[in-house]
Parts: structure tokens; C-alpha cells; sequence
């Protein structure tokens, strides 16, 4: 399997074989994704909750059959602890970028999903390691008539 890390440079994308050598492509050339990428995010995107949330990263996979986006947030608020955002109420947050972020960006970039995983981070974990100290939220998707309806895990 070959994860495909679809990274914002500088207004470039491109995309990074994460396994079988690291090789990088990119997407489309340099001009055109500072085009097609710069209206579509700020620095940071309005949540219902009010918490600041950044796009860090996007993935994409095929588990099995299915293809799946893993759109990755950093949200410094979210935490364990009394006087963050709890999970209750980033639920809608995840929603929100489901509906606000990703279709959006799946569609500009003609990226056929079938499952969308949005998660909040505290901090910065790469992807697959653990890390005690960070808290992240998960939530799920399948894309159906251009809508994003929850997943259970």
C-alpha cells in the first residue's frame, strides 16, 4: 500500500510517497496550486465552538477497496483537561470541517473519497506514532449526494 501525504508548500503542493522510498511528485505545477489552494484556506478556519483550528495535513489512503482522506487539524484547545474544548464540543467543529473544508478541497482537487477521517490535534503528532501527552479527537465520514454523514468507528 502506498499512503500518499498531500502537503501545502508555500502556496505548492505536492504529494509524498509516505512508504516504498519517499520519492516526491508534485501535484500540478507550482503556479497553478498556489491558484487553486489559496482561496480555499486561511491561516485559521471559524468552527462553531470559536476555537482556533489550522489545516496541518492531508492523506490519502486505499484500505482494501476504499479510498480514505484523512484530513489532519491542528486545534491547540482541545485537551483532557477542565477549560478546553471537550469532545462533545468539538463534535460539531469535525462537522463543520467535514462539510466547510473537505468536500470543498476533495472537489477542487477531483479526489474520490470514500471515507473522510477528520481529527484534532493539540499538537503535533506525526502520523501512526503515539504520543501521551496529545490529545486528539477522531470522527469518520462517508461521502454520499455531496454530504458528509457520520461514521461510527
Amino acid at each position: 500500500m502506498i499512503r500518499w501525504r498531500i502537503e501545502l508548500v508555500r502556496g505548492c503542493s505536492r504529494r509524498t510517497a509516505a512508504s516504498g522510498g519517499g520519492a516526491t511528485l508534485w501535484a500540478r505545477g507550482c503556479l497553478l496550486t498556489s491558484l487553486l489552494a489559496a482561496p480555499l484556506y486561511a491561516d485559521q478556519i471559524a468552527v462553531p465552538s470559536g476555537q482556533p483550528v489550522e489545516l496541518s495535513e492531508v492523506l490519502v489512503d486505499t484500505i482494501g477497496t476504499q479510498a480514505w482522506v484523512r484530513f489532519r487539524f491542528l486545534a491547540p484547545d482541545v485537551a483532557r483537561s477542565p477549560g478546553k474544548i471537550s469532545y462533545a464540543e468539538a463534535g460539531p467543529d469535525m462537522e463543520a470541517l467535514c462539510a466547510e473544508v473537505a468536500l470543498p478541497y476533495l472537489k477542487k482537487w477531483a479526489i474520490q473519497a470514500d471515507k473522510v477521517v477528520i481529527s484534532l490535534s493539540d499538537r503535533t503528532v506525526p502520523f501512526g506514532q503515539a504520543d501521551p501527552d496529545a490529545t486528539q479527537f477522531f470522527e469518520a465520514y462517508r461521502i454520499e449526494d455531496g454530504a458528509c454523514i457520520w461514521e461510527e468507528f
